[in-house]
């Protein structure tokens, strides 16, 4: 007997699933806010040096602040004022010539910096002035977040694996929650980034266990229907998020603001059933009959929870040992399992990469970064309801891989338009983000299907981990604009095309089973 045949017993999308789907809904509602957090509190205004200081000495005598301006800071090609260099000495001469006089000696900025805050009251940049030869320090920032986000898919993964799903999610929370808002109140930089190091250290094990979680309980016929109602949480969290952002303009309430939902979360986290899947692959059945037990009560299935009984259970997972204790080294050991550790970890590499690339450009765009945040959100609903009907029509595989390849045509087009087109860059550059939301949407089911039950959430862990390494080279890419401009999209775009070409090589999940041992994937065809 398969776990499947027991939830068919007691409907396997009944009553009960739904709960659990709410709950953990409003876990995973505040993750893509404090994963875009960055792009707002992190951002860079337009600045110049501050030469307040000269007044004090009545160096300016009665000059106006646009003849200060004129000879304290030396002009850029583009004819707008140095953000990181002043003249060693006014130049007062440039007030009866304003040709720009290249000879004239410059220094870095002596005094600070003065911010145009009429977008952000208050950023990280601001606190500590995280400019110029500083600016290091603010990509550091993002990428510490996500380092700590790969440590913890990892940890998290094995942890639940060994310890369950539901302890080990309400842990996550409660610490989240705590860095979370100590990160708001950061005294230091390096308090700031340490504290953030560990909110993305907990975020992610939250959204890797309520992935598993979610899936675990619900049957074969309406595991699509999970997985994509698994994704939206992301969505509306994102969506939320740029108005949160535009209304709330102060770095440090806009982390509170974000981090508040999880107090909720924490006070329903009673209600949250553990993983019968779990329980049983781990032979605590007594336990397993009491979840599934509730299960069928809730779902009006209760004519048929006697006929399940303790003994039955513990015939479902019978090729294995239940009394090992597994981790990331049996995602090796045997051959079908190898390839399968290795094509999925290099497409969660890929669609992370692309995805979050995408997802982090919100500026020079036709629209303001609050509208091209929403936009980018919004376009994630109809992606994702497609995969409803997607699916199981044409397959997991070939969604991943005709949505890549749409990934990368809207990348190339990109590069062929003209700059001046800004309007029709963004609708491209939308539509983009639209099918790589629909990518990752699907791998996360996907990649959980093709996972056995004993280790899909080290597995989990795992491939989230990679993606991660993916979301942290993101913001770098864009970087490689130094080089040729158009570098970063030809990198992304050939980065869609592979994860394209390594889904090909993965076997197609629709309407089947998932494995309960790593048996099963070797006897796998």
């Amino acid at each position: 007997m398969r776990f499947e045949s027991v939830l068919a017993r007691i409907n396997g999308f009944g009553r009960y699933q739904k709960m659990v789907l709410v709950m953990l809904f409003f876990s995973r509602l505040s993750i893509p806010c404090h994963f875009m957090l960055n792009n707002f509190i992190a951002d860079v205004p337009p600045h110049r040096c501050d030469f307040s200081s000269l007044d004090d000495g009545d160096v300016f005598g009665n000059l106006s602040m646009e003849e200060k301006l004129v000879v304290s800071i030396p002009v850029q090609e583009d004819g707008t004022p140095s953000s990181c260099r002043m003249f060693a000495e006014p130049q007062y001469h440039l007030l009866l010539n304003s040709s720009n006089l290249t000879e004239a000696g410059t220094v870095p900025c002596q005094t600070g910096w003065v911010y145009d805050n009429a977008t952000f009251r208050s950023t990280v940049t601001l606190q500590w002035d995280l400019v110029c030869e500083r600016r290091g320090k603010n990509k550091a920032a993002a990428t510490i977040f996500f380092i700590g986000a790969m440590i913890g898919a990892i940890t998290f993964g094995s942890l639940s694996d060994r310890f369950g799903r539901r302890s080990m999610i309400l842990v996550a929370h409660v610490c989240a929650m705590l860095f979370g808002f100590s990160s708001a109140f950061s005294t230091s930089y390096v308090m700031f980034v340490v504290l953030r190091f560990f909110t993305g250290f907990c975020m992610n094990g939250i959204l890797i266990i309520a992935a598993v979680l979610s899936v675990e309980w619900v049957d074969v016929e309406h595991r699509k229907l999970v997985g994509v109602i698994h994704t939206l949480p992301w969505t509306f969290g994102s969506a939320l998020f740029a108005g949160i952002a535009y209304l709330v303009t102060d770095w440090r309430w806009l982390t509170v603001s974000v981090t508040s939902p999880l107090i909720l979360v924490v006070i329903m986290w009673r209600w949250l059933p553990e993983s019968a899947r779990w329980l049983i692959a781990n032979g605590k059945h007594e336990q397993a009959h009491m979840y599934l037990k509730k299960c069928a009560k809730m779902n009006q299935a209760e004519n048929f929870i006697d006929a399940i009984k303790t003994e039955t259970l513990s015939a479902i997972v019978v090729t294995e040992k239940r009394d090992r204790t597994y981790s990331l080294l049996d995602m090796m050991r045997t051959p079908k399992m190898r390839k399968l550790a290795l094509c999925t970890g290099l497409l969660w590499f890929c669609v992370s990469a692309s995805y979050f690339a995408i997802s982090f450009h919100i500026t020079g765009f036709w629209l303001d970064i609050y509208f091209t945040q929403f936009a980018y959100s919004l376009i994630e609903i109809p992606a994702k309801l497609s995969l409803y009907f997607l699916l199981d029509k044409i397959g997991r595989r070939s969604t991943v891989v005709g949505a890549q390849l749409m990934v990368a045509i809207c990348l190339g087009i990109n590069i062929l338009l003209s700059k001046d087109l800004s309007l029709i860059i963004t609708v491209i550059a939308v539509i983009g983000k639209g099918f790589s939301s629909a990518t990752f949407a699907t791998i996360a089911l996907y990649t959980s299907e093709l996972l056995p039950t004993v280790i899909r959430q080290i597995g989990t862990g795992y491939n989230n981990c990679i993606g991660r390494i993916g979301t942290a080279v993101a913001p770098f890419i864009f970087l490689l604009d130094e080089v040729w401009k158009d570098l970063p999209q030809v990198v992304l775009c050939s980065v869609a095309v592979l994860g394209a070409i390594v889904t090909i090589m993965l076997p197609e999940t629709s309407n089947k089973c998932m494995p309960e041992t790593i048996d099963d994937v070797e006897q796998q065809r």
